[in-house]
């Protein structure tokens, strides 16, 4: 029945005036408009499922919509026969303002300040697994006018048992950078099956902003690109390409370590959502406001209260705490998956600019209107969690590193976020707490207020690291500088920075030098790792510079790089793709083996 329109389509000048083929014509339109419309306003799942805190039976699957729902179920098994309830909470802070990428139906409701996005976060627990056994399981949600909203088939397994090969996806800082979904899109094309994902950080930019985890519409946000849900469009040389990131933490679990960007500064029902990111406070510094404040903040001496009041007027980081399941509700941990014992810490700062102008809240200094207004101050590139002797993190550490868990372990991994060896912008000045120096004139008025890192008390390299080498671990993995580099230890210890999926910030060689302030008292190291390692030549296929030498990095921002760390032979493989040609292949260019291994 559908003959007589072949014609006109393929040749349309043989009927310039049917009436009849228009007509048809506009309906086809019409009811393809309608579909999509319908499709579009059909319930969705806000996210896909994703895995979460394997154990030696079971496995988390966690997943999100922007409805409570009345019943939240996994079905998983042979035939799908089993079932099993998901508890539900709903997320605390998550916002959208002015700035966030975000469809009109939301937008349209932000006047002034930030308005709530409600979210709720569903997880359900599936039990009596077996290791190496991977079973289908899909996710529904029903809604409350019944409406049942479903994922797709994924399969899911528990923690492998000591001796399965995996392939582990080390990666960081996605921070919806316009490589992010192409990097991602390759390592799924590259690797077979992606067995789990250790990511150093930086996940999103601003944490409270929901649409950065969830439906950026650029189409770079997070959960899409780990999901292959993205749609990121890249333009290199006029070549306009689309990627979609890859269906990975479907399959394999999840385990990130806190970076800077999963942290907001002081609350505001007001300001910016950026402006609030940029705005955290040192802790001690708010329990002074809060003494001196008390009576008045809190009449009734409610802990609850002044625990809230804090938290509000220093820094948090709720929303990153209610999206991930960890092993001890805090933002260090540790887990054993197959041979690996991994070690997450929270080692970040908050960064501030090195601009050494008036009016620059800086690292190295406060702006100059705001010298005689403490509560207005950054206080420098403050440290969120410490890892300094005696703390409690480096007490758990010293813990962990004692267990039998760790000693057994064939792999030892440790994973954080700031750099400890690396030619990036992000490791100057040192990972230590700064010391502030008030400069006066003769009558008292104050000249500066400016901030001193003594390199020797770098908690990293002075604290940290010995007992990592002490313990033999083999590979401490991060991110924070966007760029691919990698360094070795007298005693075989590997360091990798592998966080180039977007834009860089140079590596610092050469001639190329860090702005570092000058008549300062510390050193600040304007070239190479301050820490004094030399960067490894990567053993493949290093890329070359413009001088034709072969460079010890990638710092690009059309070059991207993933690595991945094999079990089976305990070789970690670095590839790299070029955006600027999206019909290549990835080139591995890197490959070093743990010791001991």
């Amino acid at each position: 029945m559908f003959t007589p329109l072949l014609e006109p389509i393929e040749n349309p000048r043989n009927h310039p005036r049917n009436p009849w083929f228009f007509g048809v014509l506009l309906a086809i339109v019409l009811l393809l408009g309608l579909i999509v419309k319908s499709y579009l306003n059909k319930p969705q799942l806000l996210t896909d499922p994703f895995l979460q805190l394997p154990t030696a039976n079971s496995v988390r699957v966690v997943w999100f919509t922007e409805f409570p729902g009345i019943r939240n179920t996994v079905t998983y098994g042979e035939n799908m026969s089993q079932v099993v309830a998901a508890t539900t909470a709903k997320l605390s802070r998550t916002r959208e303002d002015k700035d966030s990428r975000i469809w009109d139906e939301i937008k349209q409701d932000i006047i002034n300040g930030p308005i709530a996005r409600n979210i709720w976060r569903h997880e359900a627990e599936i039990p009596n697994l077996t290791p190496g056994v991977r079973i289908p399981y899909a996710v529904t949600s029903q809604r409350e006018d019944a409406e049942l909203v479903s994922s797709k088939t994924f399969t899911l397994s528990p923690t492998p048992a000591a001796g399965t090969p995996l392939k582990i996806l080390l990666t960081s800082d996605h921070q919806l950078m316009p490589m992010t979904a192409a990097n991602l899109q390759k390592v799924a094309e590259t690797i077979d099956r992606v067995d789990g994902v250790f990511m150093a950080g930086d996940l999103i930019n601003i944490p409270d902003r929901a649409s950065e985890w969830f439906d950026d519409t650029r189409g770079r946000a997070f959960f899409p690109c780990l999901q292959g849900r993205g749609f990121s469009e890249l333009d290199k040389n006029g070549i306009k390409t689309v990627y979609t990131g890859g269906e990975l933490i479907q399959h394999a679990p999840l385990f990130p370590a806190i970076g800077n960007h999963e942290i907001m500064g002081r609350f505001s029902q007001a300001s910016k959502l950026d402006e609030q990111f940029n705005d955290p406070f040192p802790r001690a510094a708010a329990e002074k406001i809060y003494d001196l404040n008390a009576s008045k903040l809190n009449p009734n001496n409610d802990p609850e209260v002044r625990e809230t009041w804090l938290k509000n007027q220093s820094f948090n980081s709720d929303t990153y705490d209610e999206i991930f399941t960890f092993p001890n509700h805090k933002n260090y941990y540790a887990v054993t998956f197959g041979d690996v014992r991994l070690v997450t810490l929270y080692v970040t700062n908050i960064w501030r600019t090195p601009n050494l102008d008036a009016g620059a809240r800086g690292k190295y200094r406060e702006r100059d209107e705001d010298f005689n207004n403490p509560e207005k101050w950054g206080y420098g590139q403050h440290i969120f969690e410490p890892i300094v002797k005696g703390s409690e993190q480096y007490n758990w550490l010293q813990q962990e590193l004692d267990s039998p868990e760790f000693k057994q372990a064939k792999y030892k991994i440790v994973m954080f976020h700031h750099p400890p060896h690396s030619l990036g912008d992000n490791i100057v000045p040192a990972y230590t707490d700064p010391v502030q120096i008030v400069d006066r004139d003769e009558q008292q008025n104050i000249k500066m207020v400016r901030y001193e890192y003594p390199k020797a008390k770098d908690y990293i390299i002075r604290d940290a690291v010995p007992l990592l080498e002490k313990a033999g671990a083999q590979l401490v993995f991060y991110g924070h500088s966007h760029l691919w580099n990698r360094f070795e230890s007298p005693s075989g210890m590997h360091f990798l920075e592998s966080s180039n999926v977007g834009n860089s910030y140079g590596a610092f060689a050469g001639e190329k030098r860090r702005f570092v302030p000058p008549a300062y008292r510390e050193d600040y190291s304007a070239i190479g790792d301050p820490n004094g390692l030399n960067p490894v030549m990567p053993t493949i296929a290093p890329l070359l510079g413009k001088d034709g030498r072969r460079l010890p990095y990638i710092e690009s921002n059309d070059i991207t790089a993933f690595s991945i760390f094999d079990t089976s032979n305990g070789v970690v493989s670095s590839y790299y793709f070029d955006t600027r040609k999206p019909e290549s292949d990835v080139v591995k260019f890197d490959e070093f083996k743990l010791k001991n291994s």
